[in-house]
């Protein structure tokens, strides 16, 4: 990784990190506070594709936290940039809470393929609907593609198993726009005014918060919350900067030696 530099923005990842579903992670919203009266920009950089930005948004207010709206950025947001680049008219194998972050993007007679978590797609005839349109000749786009995630009840598939089915059947690589890819992080700051190097990501997922962050130049805090699984730091080199137990550990840390 390049020099480092005095730490200028902080990039939070939210399911798992900050809530699961409904409930705040213990001392979550506190921690944001003191975070806050810190001299550092804050993102929230998501992959979730259950929900609009409105919706989770106002799931965030209701939980607590004080964040705006301009401070998200998500794999949905990513994924439309793409289309519009693309001019594409995509099938779109999201959840339907998803749908308002697609907006005035034809999707009549489609020509391109976007999964993103969509459980109530996942059957036969809409898999094979798509396989159909990749053979021939349209793009697949993985809005992500997350082994698993956490839900109240214990660790639920995401939707990384059905984009690899799609990519072994069609025997095509899909264009992945969320993390743990460099372009997303790189996207993520934009408009900070902060090189890579002077940004840390604190997130549950070794691989795509803490791997790709730290692939894209940043330091990676991993927190044993959400999806964390005992182990998990071992699974990426290099091993993540930092593992906390939680974000309030994480935003202490960075309190006290990372300003």
């Amino acid at each position: 990784m390049a020099a480092r530099r005095a730490l200028k923005a902080v990039l939070v990842d939210l399911s798992g990190t900050l809530h699961v579903e409904d409930s705040a992670v213990p001392g979550a919203q506190e921690a944001l506070k003191r975070l806050r009266g810190a001299p550092v920009t804050i993102r929230f950089v998501t992959n979730t594709t259950k929900e609009c930005k409105k919706d989770l948004l106002e799931r965030l207010t209701k939980l607590g936290f004080d964040i705006a709206e301009h401070e998200i950025f998500t794999s949905l947001t990513a994924a439309r940039n793409l289309l519009e680049q693309k001019q594409v008219r995509p099938l779109l194998l999201v959840d339907e809470k998803a749908l308002p972050d697609f907006t005035g993007i034809a999707t009549d007679d489609p020509n391109a393929v976007v999964i993103g978590l969509a459980p109530e797609h996942f059957h036969y005839e809409m898999m094979n609907k798509a396989f159909r349109l990749i053979l021939d000749g349209a793009p697949l786009i993985a809005i992500h593609k997350a082994r698993y995630f956490k839900k109240k009840n214990g660790l639920a598939l995401g939707p990384g198993p059905f984009v690899a089915g799609l990519e072994y059947a069609t025997d095509i690589k899909a264009t992945v726009v969320g993390k743990p890819e460099k372009t997303f992080f790189l996207e993520a700051l934009r408009g900070t005014s902060c090189a890579p190097e002077e940004a840390v990501m604190i997130g549950d997922d070794c691989r795509d918060d803490v791997g790709g962050a730290q692939n894209a130049g940043m330091r990676g805090i991993l927190v044993r919350t959400g999806k964390y699984r005992p182990a998990d730091e071992n699974k990426i080199n290099p091993a993540p900067y930092l593992t906390c137990e939680s974000f309030p550990e994480a935003v202490e840390h960075i309190l006290e030696h990372l300003l």
